[in-house]
Protein backbone atom coordinates (compact mmCIF):
# COMPACT_ATOMS: atom_id res chain seq x y z
CA UNK A 1 0.00 0.00 0.00
CA UNK A 2 3.01 1.86 1.03
CA UNK A 3 5.08 1.63 -2.26
CA UNK A 4 0.95 2.37 -3.96
CA UNK A 5 1.33 5.62 -2.44
CA UNK A 6 4.56 6.25 -3.22
CA UNK A 7 4.22 5.57 -7.02
CA UNK A 8 1.19 8.43 -7.15
CA UNK A 9 3.72 10.64 -5.36
CA UNK A 10 6.11 10.44 -8.03
CA UNK A 11 3.38 10.42 -10.82
CA UNK A 12 1.37 13.27 -9.43
CA UNK A 13 4.56 15.37 -7.15
CA UNK A 14 1.79 14.87 -4.67
CA UNK A 15 0.85 12.10 -1.63
CA UNK A 16 -2.47 10.11 -1.20
CA UNK A 17 -4.25 12.21 1.62
CA UNK A 18 -3.99 11.06 5.05
CA UNK A 19 -8.16 9.54 4.59
CA UNK A 20 -7.11 7.42 1.81
CA UNK A 21 -4.04 5.92 3.78
CA UNK A 22 -6.37 5.27 6.44
CA UNK A 23 -8.80 3.41 4.29
CA UNK A 24 -6.47 1.26 3.05
CA UNK A 25 -5.17 0.20 6.71
CA UNK A 26 -8.34 -0.56 7.45
CA UNK A 27 -9.36 -2.93 4.36
CA UNK A 28 -5.74 -4.90 4.67
CA UNK A 29 -7.22 -5.47 8.69
CA UNK A 30 -10.23 -6.28 7.33
CA UNK A 31 -8.84 -9.00 4.58
CA UNK A 32 -6.98 -10.37 7.87
CA UNK A 33 -9.94 -10.53 10.19
CA UNK A 34 -11.85 -12.49 7.35
CA UNK A 35 -8.86 -15.09 6.84
CA UNK A 36 -9.02 -15.94 10.51
CA UNK A 37 -12.29 -15.83 10.90
CA UNK A 38 -12.82 -18.52 7.67
CA UNK A 39 -9.56 -20.59 9.18
CA UNK A 40 -11.64 -20.99 12.72
CA UNK A 41 -14.88 -21.60 10.41
CA UNK A 42 -12.60 -24.61 8.94
CA UNK A 43 -11.47 -25.88 12.06
CA UNK A 44 -14.75 -26.23 13.64
CA UNK A 45 -16.01 -27.89 10.65
CA UNK A 46 -13.65 -30.51 11.15
CA UNK A 47 -14.03 -30.92 15.20
CA UNK A 48 -11.43 -31.42 18.24
CA UNK A 49 -9.96 -34.81 16.23
CA UNK A 50 -6.73 -35.04 18.29
CA UNK A 51 -4.61 -37.69 18.87
CA UNK A 52 -5.81 -38.79 22.10
CA UNK A 53 -9.60 -38.78 20.15
CA UNK A 54 -7.96 -41.19 17.46
CA UNK A 55 -6.79 -43.67 19.98
CA UNK A 56 -9.61 -43.60 22.00
CA UNK A 57 -11.53 -44.79 18.55
CA UNK A 58 -8.74 -47.45 17.60
CA UNK A 59 -8.96 -48.50 21.18
CA UNK A 60 -12.76 -49.20 21.11
CA UNK A 61 -13.23 -50.23 17.29
CA UNK A 62 -10.65 -53.04 18.42
CA UNK A 63 -12.79 -53.79 21.92
CA UNK A 64 -15.69 -54.38 19.85
CA UNK A 65 -14.61 -56.24 17.50
CA UNK A 66 -13.10 -58.69 19.64
CA UNK A 67 -16.45 -58.62 21.36
CA UNK A 68 -18.27 -60.01 18.78
CA UNK A 69 -15.94 -62.43 17.94
CA UNK A 70 -16.09 -63.77 21.36
CA UNK A 71 -19.93 -63.79 20.98
CA UNK A 72 -19.51 -65.39 17.77
CA UNK A 73 -17.47 -68.02 19.06
CA UNK A 74 -20.28 -68.76 22.10
CA UNK A 75 -22.91 -69.01 19.61
CA UNK A 76 -20.91 -71.53 17.22
CA UNK A 77 -19.61 -73.74 20.50
CA UNK A 78 -23.61 -73.84 21.35
CA UNK A 79 -24.69 -74.89 17.96
CA UNK A 80 -21.87 -77.65 18.09
CA UNK A 81 -23.07 -78.57 21.54
CA UNK A 82 -26.74 -79.22 20.41
CA UNK A 83 -25.86 -80.85 17.36
CA UNK A 84 -23.75 -83.41 19.22
CA UNK A 85 -26.31 -84.00 21.84
CA UNK A 86 -29.22 -84.71 19.13
CA UNK A 87 -26.67 -86.82 16.93
CA UNK A 88 -25.71 -88.70 20.33
CA UNK A 89 -28.17 -88.90 22.36
CA UNK A 90 -28.76 -90.78 26.07
CA UNK A 91 -26.45 -93.90 26.94
CA UNK A 92 -27.56 -97.02 25.91
CA UNK A 93 -27.91 -98.34 29.25
CA UNK A 94 -30.59 -100.68 30.83
CA UNK A 95 -32.37 -103.17 29.30
CA UNK A 96 -34.08 -106.38 30.35
CA UNK A 97 -32.85 -108.63 33.32
CA UNK A 98 -34.37 -111.89 35.27
CA UNK A 99 -32.73 -112.04 38.41
CA UNK A 100 -33.81 -113.67 42.12
CA UNK A 101 -34.65 -111.08 45.47
CA UNK A 102 -33.25 -111.84 48.59
CA UNK A 103 -36.53 -113.43 49.40
CA UNK A 104 -35.74 -116.23 46.84
CA UNK A 105 -38.49 -114.86 44.46
CA UNK A 106 -37.99 -114.41 40.72
CA UNK A 107 -37.82 -111.00 39.53
CA UNK A 108 -37.72 -109.49 35.72
CA UNK A 109 -36.31 -105.46 34.98
CA UNK A 110 -40.50 -105.48 34.09
CA UNK A 111 -40.79 -104.59 37.84
CA UNK A 112 -39.26 -101.55 37.81
CA UNK A 113 -41.35 -100.05 35.49
CA UNK A 114 -43.76 -97.54 36.78
CA UNK A 115 -41.02 -96.12 39.38
CA UNK A 116 -37.54 -94.10 39.23
CA UNK A 117 -34.92 -96.24 40.17
CA UNK A 118 -31.27 -95.90 41.45
CA UNK A 119 -29.26 -99.17 40.81
CA UNK A 120 -25.79 -100.62 41.72
CA UNK A 121 -24.09 -103.52 41.12
CA UNK A 122 -21.52 -105.11 43.27
CA UNK A 123 -20.63 -107.68 45.83
CA UNK A 124 -21.23 -108.17 49.58
CA UNK A 125 -17.24 -109.21 50.29
CA UNK A 126 -16.44 -105.94 49.11
CA UNK A 127 -14.56 -104.21 51.69
CA UNK A 128 -15.55 -100.56 51.44
CA UNK A 129 -16.36 -98.77 48.14
CA UNK A 130 -19.84 -100.68 47.98
CA UNK A 131 -20.46 -100.18 51.27
CA UNK A 132 -20.20 -96.42 50.78
CA UNK A 133 -21.61 -96.06 47.64
CA UNK A 134 -24.89 -98.25 49.14
CA UNK A 135 -24.85 -96.18 51.97
CA UNK A 136 -24.95 -92.63 49.92
CA UNK A 137 -27.89 -94.42 47.66
CA UNK A 138 -29.73 -94.83 50.63
CA UNK A 139 -29.40 -91.67 51.46
CA UNK A 140 -30.35 -90.01 48.17
CA UNK A 141 -33.28 -91.80 48.64
CA UNK A 142 -34.43 -90.71 51.81
CA UNK A 143 -34.08 -87.20 50.88
CA UNK A 144 -36.12 -87.51 47.80
CA UNK A 145 -38.43 -89.34 49.30
CA UNK A 146 -38.60 -86.10 51.62
CA UNK A 147 -38.71 -83.43 48.83
CA UNK A 148 -41.23 -84.78 47.26
CA UNK A 149 -43.54 -85.78 50.26
CA UNK A 150 -43.40 -89.73 48.84
CA UNK A 151 -41.84 -92.84 48.20
CA UNK A 152 -40.26 -92.16 44.61
CA UNK A 153 -36.75 -94.07 44.44
CA UNK A 154 -36.47 -97.05 44.43
CA UNK A 155 -33.50 -98.35 45.64
CA UNK A 156 -31.82 -101.93 44.21
CA UNK A 157 -28.70 -103.95 44.40
CA UNK A 158 -27.58 -106.14 41.55
CA UNK A 159 -24.83 -108.70 42.68
CA UNK A 160 -21.80 -109.18 40.38
CA UNK A 161 -20.32 -112.04 42.20
CA UNK A 162 -22.84 -115.18 41.85
CA UNK A 163 -20.78 -117.76 43.12
CA UNK A 164 -20.48 -116.49 46.75
CA UNK A 165 -23.76 -113.90 47.16
CA UNK A 166 -26.24 -116.33 47.20
CA UNK A 167 -30.44 -115.44 48.15
CA UNK A 168 -29.17 -115.62 51.92
CA UNK A 169 -25.90 -113.90 51.51
CA UNK A 170 -27.84 -110.75 49.72
CA UNK A 171 -30.49 -110.90 52.28
CA UNK A 172 -28.51 -109.82 55.22
CA UNK A 173 -25.96 -107.77 53.39
CA UNK A 174 -28.99 -105.61 51.88
CA UNK A 175 -30.66 -105.42 55.58
CA UNK A 176 -27.95 -102.96 56.07
CA UNK A 177 -28.84 -100.63 53.89
CA UNK A 178 -32.36 -99.08 53.08
CA UNK A 179 -35.14 -100.85 54.23
CA UNK A 180 -37.22 -100.93 50.63
CA UNK A 181 -33.68 -101.67 48.75
CA UNK A 182 -33.92 -104.85 46.91
CA UNK A 183 -30.96 -107.12 46.27
CA UNK A 184 -30.62 -109.49 43.38
CA UNK A 185 -28.47 -112.33 42.49
CA UNK A 186 -28.87 -115.57 40.17
CA UNK A 187 -26.77 -117.63 38.01
CA UNK A 188 -23.77 -116.44 36.46
CA UNK A 189 -25.09 -116.04 33.21
CA UNK A 190 -27.92 -114.06 34.41
CA UNK A 191 -25.81 -111.77 36.36
CA UNK A 192 -23.94 -111.50 32.96
CA UNK A 193 -26.41 -110.40 31.09
CA UNK A 194 -27.81 -107.85 33.90
CA UNK A 195 -23.90 -106.17 33.70
CA UNK A 196 -24.25 -106.13 30.23
CA UNK A 197 -27.22 -104.38 29.61
CA UNK A 198 -26.48 -102.05 31.86
CA UNK A 199 -22.62 -101.52 30.63
CA UNK A 200 -21.31 -102.98 33.59
CA UNK A 201 -17.39 -104.30 34.06
CA UNK A 202 -17.02 -106.97 35.86
CA UNK A 203 -14.14 -109.35 36.54
CA UNK A 204 -13.92 -112.30 38.75
CA UNK A 205 -10.99 -115.12 39.02
CA UNK A 206 -11.32 -117.88 37.09
CA UNK A 207 -12.52 -121.06 38.50
CA UNK A 208 -13.60 -119.08 41.95
CA UNK A 209 -14.70 -121.08 44.34
CA UNK A 210 -17.39 -119.69 47.11
CA UNK A 211 -15.45 -120.28 49.69
CA UNK A 212 -12.04 -118.76 48.19
CA UNK A 213 -11.22 -115.10 49.50
CA UNK A 214 -11.09 -112.91 46.65
CA UNK A 215 -11.69 -109.45 45.21
CA UNK A 216 -14.18 -108.63 42.33
CA UNK A 217 -13.09 -105.92 39.78
CA UNK A 218 -16.21 -104.42 38.69
CA UNK A 219 -17.53 -100.44 37.57
CA UNK A 220 -18.60 -97.93 40.78
CA UNK A 221 -21.80 -96.28 39.41
CA UNK A 222 -24.98 -96.39 40.33
CA UNK A 223 -27.67 -95.42 37.43
CA UNK A 224 -30.95 -93.60 38.03
CA UNK A 225 -33.39 -94.85 35.67
CA UNK A 226 -36.92 -93.52 35.25
CA UNK A 227 -40.34 -95.03 35.05
CA UNK A 228 -40.11 -95.74 31.62
CA UNK A 229 -36.87 -97.97 32.50
CA UNK A 230 -34.74 -95.39 30.26
CA UNK A 231 -31.31 -94.75 31.36
CA UNK A 232 -31.03 -90.96 33.14
CA UNK A 233 -27.43 -90.31 35.00
CA UNK A 234 -24.86 -92.09 36.75
CA UNK A 235 -22.92 -91.25 39.96
CA UNK A 236 -19.64 -92.03 40.64
CA UNK A 237 -17.87 -92.37 43.93
CA UNK A 238 -16.48 -88.97 44.26
CA UNK A 239 -19.75 -87.66 43.99
CA UNK A 240 -21.54 -86.58 47.40
CA UNK A 241 -24.84 -87.42 48.73
CA UNK A 242 -25.96 -83.73 48.31
CA UNK A 243 -24.62 -83.17 44.65
CA UNK A 244 -26.99 -86.33 43.41
CA UNK A 245 -29.83 -85.32 45.20
CA UNK A 246 -29.84 -82.07 43.77
CA UNK A 247 -29.17 -83.59 40.48
CA UNK A 248 -32.37 -86.46 40.90
CA UNK A 249 -34.20 -83.52 42.15
CA UNK A 250 -33.28 -81.62 38.93
CA UNK A 251 -34.35 -84.60 36.35
CA UNK A 252 -37.85 -84.74 38.19
CA UNK A 253 -38.26 -80.89 37.53
CA UNK A 254 -37.18 -81.28 33.87
CA UNK A 255 -39.84 -84.53 33.79
CA UNK A 256 -42.72 -82.63 35.45
CA UNK A 257 -41.81 -79.66 33.19
CA UNK A 258 -42.21 -82.00 30.01
CA UNK A 259 -45.73 -82.50 31.42
CA UNK A 260 -44.89 -86.41 33.00
CA UNK A 261 -46.35 -86.90 37.25
CA UNK A 262 -44.13 -88.30 39.53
Amino acid sequence: MQSFQRQVARTTGRSLPLANRNAGSTISRRCISQQTGQGARDRAAVGPFTWRAGALFTVTGVGLYFYFESEKAKVQERKRQETMTKSVGKPNIGGPFNLITQDGKPFSSDELLGKWSLIYFGFTNCPDICPEMLDSLSEVTVKTDQLLGKEFIQPVFISCDPARDTVAQVKRYVSEFHPRMIGLTGPFEAVKQACKAYRVYFSTPPDAKPTEDYLVDHSIFFYLMDSDGQFVDAFGKNSTSPEITAKVMDHVEKWKAAGRSV
